[in-house]
Parts: structure tokens; sequence; C-alpha cells
């Protein structure tokens, strides 16, 4: 079975006679790209990631592909007898790692949400917001293919929102596909390589360019001297603006928050590119 999913024709409804909740949807997440669903309250938005994320059966239609996937619901289960270090732990290991570096990712991944006090926890007494955090790092601990996030950031303190953000660019880049709901239109303004709505019982995809509110937060320019070839493209995904200043030397403005996975994409093509400097408020590293 190809490990890149796909929804062909699928339509999803409860019980027999019951209303339909969309028909003939077709998405296919693909790898390396970033999708946004959008669409009112009630129109099918969470049915449809629960079918991406194969927990779910549609009622018509075919899903296909098996890729490694992992989902982020919108209402995490916190009754588990674990710690949260506990569970992230035995996660890992359900996804094939051993036990060592099970906890070691767990570690790592409580560290960058800013959780790590809480490693010992009970999840039954973690507050919703430290919940969420376990939810997103659950999520990553095994480098998933496709990753589905429903609401994922509603909880997340602002430090814990870059992360997350953060850590969506790294999927992208390393050649996940990542599919995300969310309320706010901010969330990842302009990144989206993709962007459906769901109304009127189906999908639509825009098909017409809309403005959208740019990031919010610092931002880093980046400037670049490298080779002949164009820059890499997922430097030009992250990037908010660039501009060639003078033959193969390039300028990039980028969100505080992608500035890290950006740079990893320009030092590690093919071949690389020369970092001339890095610049935040108006300081400048060489």
């Amino acid at each position: 079975m190809p490990r890149e999913l796909r929804l062909e024709a699928v339509g999803r409804r409860y019980g027999v006679r019951g209303p339909w909740v969309f028909r003939d949807v077709h998405l296919n997440p693909a790898p390396a790209t970033l999708t946004r669903v959008e669409g009112p309250n009630g129109t099918g938005k969470s049915t449809l990631l629960r079918l991406l994320a194969r927990i779910d059966a549609p009622t018509e239609g075919k899903v296909t592909g098996a890729p490694r996937t992992a989902y982020v619901p919108e209402r995490f289960p916190v009754a588990l007898p674990f710690t949260a270090l506990g569970y992230l732990t035995h996660l890992g290991a359900v996804h094939g790692l051993s036990r060592t570096a099970a906890e070691r990712a767990a570690g790592d991944w409580l560290d960058r949400f800013g959780a790590t006090a809480h490693a010992h926890t009970s999840m039954s007494r973690l507050s919703k917001g430290s919940s969420q955090k376990v939810a997103v790092a659950q999520a990553l601990l095994a480098e998933p293919e496709l990753l589905i996030l429903d609401e994922a950031w509603t909880g997340l303190d602002d430090d814990a929102r870059a992360e997350l953000e953060r850590a969506v660019a790294e999927r992208t880049a390393a050649g996940s596909a990542v599919v995300f709901v969310d309320h706010d239109p901010r969330r990842l303004a302009g990144r989206a390589d993709a962007e459906y709505t769901v109304r009127d019982g189906t999908l639509h995809r825009r098909t017409v360019a809309e403005p959208t509110a740019a990031p919010e937060g610092p931002h880093m320019t980046i400037e670049v001297h490298g080779p002949t070839a164009p820059l890499p493209p997922e430097a030009l995904r992250l990037a908010t603006a660039t501009e060639e200043t003078a033959d193969r030397t390039h300028r990039l403005t980028v969100p505080a928050s992608h500035s890290d996975v950006l740079l990893r994409a320009l030092l590690t093509a093919r071949p690389p590119w020369h970092v001339v400097s890095v610049r935040r408020d108006g300081s400048r590293h060489r």
C-alpha cells in the first residue's frame, strides 16, 4: 500500500438515516506540505481530521495510503494512569523506540515545550495547558510522516505556541505532511501550501489568493550568498519576504520562530548556501 494518504469521494454520516456531515471529499496531503482546513463550527472539520488519522472510517468513498501518522485531538484524554514522562516514554516504545531512546525523546519534547517540571506529575493532575503540551509532544515523538493538528495551539502559552510552530516547520522540512485546524486566522498565516474550507456539505479548495495577516512576533533578516541554483524551496516557503540584493546574494525575512529551520534548509542544500549575516531587532551576528 502506498504511504501517501488520499481521500477519494469520501462521505461521512452517523447512522443509516442521519444527515451527511459532508460528501464527495477529495484530499491528498502531499509530503513536505502544510495544509490548513477552515470552516464554521459544526461543519465537520474534526470529522475530516479523524478520517485522515484513520481513527474513523468513511460511510462512502475510499481512504488509501498508510503513512506513519500522529494526531493531536481537539480534546485530549487526561485521566490516564501515567506520569507525563511515563506516558510519553510508553508511546515512544509503542512507536518502536527502545526504552532508553523513548525516554530521552520524551524528556527532550517536554523540555522544548517548557514542561520539564511536570515530567513526574500524574496525567490526571496536570493543568489544561500542561496536558496540552503532553498531547502535542506525544504526536511529535515518532517523527510522523503525517501530522494532524486539531486546534492543537489551544491552551498553550505563548512560548509553547511558538515552539509548536517551529516543530511544524521542522516536520515539513523533513518531508512530512502536516494538516491543521485552528480558530486563529493568524496561525501560520501565509505558510500553508494549500487551504481548504468545509462548507455546504463538502470540501472546497481556495482557488483565489486572499490576503492574510502577517505573522506576529519578532522577525529575523538573513543575508546569504550561494550557488547559481535557486534558493531551496523550503527556504522560500518559510520566508515572509525575499530580495536579491546582488548577484547570488539574497536577503530573507522570516519569523524568529522559524529562523533555525530556514537556516538548516540553506546550510544543508546541495550545494550549500553561505550565511553572510543574521539580524534581529537591530543587532547583527556574523
